[in-house]
């Protein structure tokens, strides 16, 4: 079958669509993936097919700029084209990508969602998404939380109102449920089931949490003999969108130089500007590491705890220690957090010593590393690229 796969083009949601990309190709499937330019060229080669996604400014950045909404009615008639000239038999959308989803519907062509992360909707008693609170282990707790439902409905009820003034403008009948930009034909929810909370059956029609999808573009391999090899290997993995100052990667730096542990920290390719970092006997600072590669070797990661970073290293038998900086990481630190396979530690305590404490407390207590190891044996027993082909093979024939 063809597929037309469209992503938004931060690397926490184009790396998931590419990794959907490469399965449906092994499945002997014909996939394009539809994401910013810059993609371009890892896409290719790996056999898929490209297309250039519609980039443009949206509020608030600087100069011209259009509404989130304005962006995607334009997107859609944009990307309707491409989808006419594909004739896919599925389109898969991921969460922050409206435009294909839209002209897959204008197209009458099946349509799924890709989550790449933990699903965003919420259910009674559960604390609201992105805030990075836990879900409550008493009634009192999710009675407090459900005391704010109606104040998030209203919210998500602003939201449809939107979304469905939008698929006005493009003909499109408006929907009457919330969170109307999921498809209710099909939901890919690419995360581990261990992160996700109970809810109730039925909540979320036709959604599969699948298991993480994971890619990455290929580098060089990072020597990983230095220090005393008997001490556990620490990697400080820093968010590639987020903490312009390396703020993590300063302060993990300076608590970890005395700690009697190796410590392996990477840049990412973000320049250091202001004071060079504290770099200890013990640690070795790189511009950019394998997570795939090197993740097996480590005892412990500590991250801002983007989705991609942490299901990563879940995946590798990795206890974690997350220290979100914005977006939904203050939810992925909880989730884990939640789960029993790291600690957390908030924005305002990422200091020298509580990183430290953080750490030693993270090795003191094996419980944390052998539930990372139960996810990494999960994820080695459940493919979630082979579960999303066989459901979206599912759609494709029952359409």
């Amino acid at each position: 079958m063809k597929v037309l796969i469209g992503a938004f083009g931060d690397p926490g949601h184009a790396f998931p669509a590419i990794a959907l990309g490469i399965a449906l190709r092994d499945a002997g499937h014909d996939p394009t993936v539809e994401t910013w330019q810059r993609w371009r060229v890892d896409v290719e080669r790996e056999g898929l097919g490209f297309a250039a996604a519609p980039e443009y400014d949206v509020f608030p950045t600087r100069g011209r700029h259009l509404k989130p909404y304005e962006a995607v009615a334009r997107a859609a008639v944009d990307t309707r084209t491409l989808v006419a000239q594909l004739r896919p038999d599925v389109v898969v959308a991921d969460i922050l990508t409206l435009a294909p989803a839209l002209a897959g519907e204008l197209e009458g062509i099946p349509v799924a969602t890709l989550i790449p992360h933990v699903d965003p909707r919420s259910a009674p008693g559960f604390p609201p998404y992105s805030m990075g609170a836990r879900l409550p282990r008493r009634p009192g707790g999710r009675a407090a939380w459900s005391a704010l439902a109606p104040l998030v409905q209203r919210g998500l009820e602003q939201g449809r109102g939107e979304l469905n003034e939008t698929r006005r403008r493009l003909g499109l009948p408006a929907c009457a449920h919330v969170h109307n930009g999921i498809s209710r034909q099909l939901s890919l929810v690419a995360t581990f089931p261990q992160l996700e909370y109970p809810r109730p059956p039925g909540s979320t029609p036709n959604a599969h949490v699948i298991g993480p999808l994971l890619w990455e573009p290929p580098t060089a391999d990072v020597d990983l003999d230095f220090g005393d090899l008997q001490r556990p290997l620490v990697l400080v993995a820093p968010s590639t969108a987020q903490d312009s100052e390396h703020r993590l990667l300063r302060v993990a730096l300076a608590g970890l130089a005395d700690l009697p542990v190796r410590v392996l920290a990477t840049t990412n390719r973000r320049a250091l500007t202001g004071p060079a970092p504290t770099v200890g006997a013990n640690t070795r600072l790189v511009e950019w590491v394998s997570y795939a590669r090197t993740m097996k070797h480590c005892d412990v990661v500590v991250t801002h705890a983007g989705h991609g970073t942490l299901v990563r290293a879940l995946a590798s038998g990795c206890a974690v220690v997350a220290v979100p900086a914005a977006g939904d990481m203050n939810e992925n630190a909880a989730r884990v957090d939640w789960a029993g396979a790291g600690v957390r530690l908030p924005r305002r305590l990422c200091l020298p010593a509580a990183v430290r404490l953080a750490v030693g407390r993270t090795l003191e207590r094996p419980a944390l590393r052998a539930r990372a190891r139960e996810l990494q044996a999960w994820a080695a027993d459940s493919s979630g690229a082979a579960h999303a082909v066989a459901l979206l093979e599912d759609l494709a024939v029952s359409a």
